[in-house]
């Protein structure tokens, strides 16, 4: 596997970290958040494929079945979440969800490089070197991530307050997209 084909898969990969980046980046756009989501999807999007060039084909076969609906249902739930904390009334609810921290941050993280277990399964019959290449894939992912999330201020600026519901419907079309 060459350099342009490494960095091409880690773009790839990374495709889903960007989308959900700019979705959360809507409601979640201070640095630390930036920072927080940035480092935890580029961390995932590197191990994932380390274990899945590590635990090789059987690994593959079984995460292969599932991973489609755990995709769906992680997405489903959090985009659930933000449209009722979008609609909800009272002081208690006016702040919007911060999918930065807690089990929505890890939750969104395996949901996004869950794609990336099954790309590593391939490294080593590539003849890709899995150290270099895993480092690309989280690299790319942690700035994409944060490339979205800054980008997500602007759109936030034009759609206004009922952002968040749009954003959650955006995570539960990419969780009903992971179905097909």
């Amino acid at each position: 596997m060459t350099l342009i084909e490494i960095f091409l898969l880690a773009l790839a990969l990374a495709a889903d970290a960007f989308t959900v980046g700019s979705v959360v980046g809507i409601s979640s756009g201070q640095p630390r958040q930036i920072f927080r989501l940035s480092l935890h999807f580029g961390v995932f999007q590197a191990l994932m494929p380390l274990i899945g060039a590590l635990f090789g084909y059987f690994l593959e076969k079984f995460i292969h079945r599932w991973d489609h609906w755990v995709v769906f249902v992680i997405l489903t739930i959090i985009g659930m979440k933000m449209i009722y904390s979008a609609f909800s009334a009272g002081d208690k609810y006016d702040r919007a969800i911060d999918l930065t921290k807690g089990m929505s941050l890890i939750s969104l993280s395996l949901a996004v490089s869950i794609d990336a277990l099954g790309a590593g399964v391939s490294l080593p019959a590539a003849g890709a070197p899995v150290g270099l290449t895993v480092g690309i894939i989280g690299l790319t992912a942690s700035i994409l991530t944060a490339g979205g999330m800054m980008l997500a201020g602007k759109v936030k600026s034009i759609i206004g307050k009922r952002s968040e519901a749009v954003a959650g419907l955006v995570l539960m079309g990419l969780g009903v997209k992971a179905l097909f």
